[in-house]
């Protein structure tokens, strides 16, 4: 059975026994993943299965973590474009997740990333993105969402998914654009407080766009609707159960296009002493790239 028949008939596995991320790290790329990592405060999914069993696909995904334990950064990107474009623009993601690897606030790379992806219009490639920063001594998550699918997040508290909750902008300039479509855009960052046990879920559009019984499109609405049926006590199933639901509304459903999921959860975990004794000293190192990405044929 292929890969996008798994997807469809529900036989995606778990993700195997998480990983712990290590300090100024990156790791991520375009290739083919079901991965799991703990990281102080933060566990993490990622999930991606490019279209068609191709090797790599458009969806680029990054995770990272400062010298000290205490930033947490995800990046998901979906790039359209030829094969040498988008695995030029996959290393370029990289190489800003590099540089931005120990600052807290994410202002200063969603601008070089527009920046980065201004070249890629120019050159008739197309991008969206999500980029997250976890900061784990306040529990808070800052999000940016250029054009990307809005992420859903689930409370412990009020015990139900919603919307991430997305800052409105206080003129009338472009907000929030797909990257590289214009110089001037604001990109508003929302920040959110979570508390141990919420779960944040990003998701590529392959999800919004898969079908109901009757060949309406889900959209947001009806990602949500579905995400509310799934049992949150075991995180490593989420993601599973909601590709298996999503596959049993319709045999297309999930083999049309890339596919990527990133769920996030707030533990209980904190920085270890050890780390944050070293991280002056990692500055001066260098970052591990734990990066894998190959060019798309397509």
């Amino acid at each position: 059975m292929s890969a996008s028949e798994n997807v469809r008939s529900g036989g995606v596995p778990a993700a195997e026994e998480s990983e712990r991320m290590q300090c100024m790290e990156v790791w991520g790329g375009n290739r083919g993943t079901n991965k799991s990592f703990e990281m102080p405060g933060l566990r993490t999914w990622v999930y991606s299965r490019p279209y068609s069993e191709d090797k790599s696909g458009g969806d680029v995904y990054y995770v990272s973590s400062c010298a000290s334990g205490r930033i947490t950064r995800i990046l998901l990107a979906d790039v359209m474009g030829h094969g040498t474009l988008a695995a030029d623009t996959a290393r370029g993601l990289r190489d800003l997740m590099r540089e931005n690897i120990n600052r807290i606030r994410q202002t200063s790379l969603v601008h070089a990333l527009n920046q980065q992806f201004s070249d890629v219009a120019r050159q008739g490639g197309f991008a969206t993105a999500l980029v997250g920063t976890f900061f784990a001594p306040r529990r808070s998550l800052a999000i940016c969402n250029a054009g990307h699918p809005q992420p859903l997040v689930y409370r412990v508290a009020q015990a139900q998914w919603t919307p991430l909750h997305r800052r409105r902008a206080e003129n009338a300039k472009l907000v929030d654009m797909p990257l590289g479509i214009a110089d001037e855009v604001d990109y508003l960052i929302s920040e959110t407080k979570l508390d141990q046990g919420d779960l944040v879920l990003g998701f590529s559009d392959a999800l919004p766009e898969a079908s109901d019984e009757q060949g309406k499109m889900l959209g947001s609405d009806g990602i949500l609707e579905l995400v509310r049926q799934l049992d949150v006590s075991n995180p490593d199933q989420l993601i599973p159960d909601l590709l298996a639901a999503i596959g049993r509304l319709s045999p297309e459903n999930l083999a049309q296009d890339d596919l990527t999921i990133i769920l996030l959860q707030v533990t209980e975990s904190r920085p270890r002493m050890k780390d944050n004794l070293l991280a002056p000293f990692r500055l001066f190192g260098k970052v591990t790239d734990q990066t894998q990405w190959v060019e798309q044929r397509r």
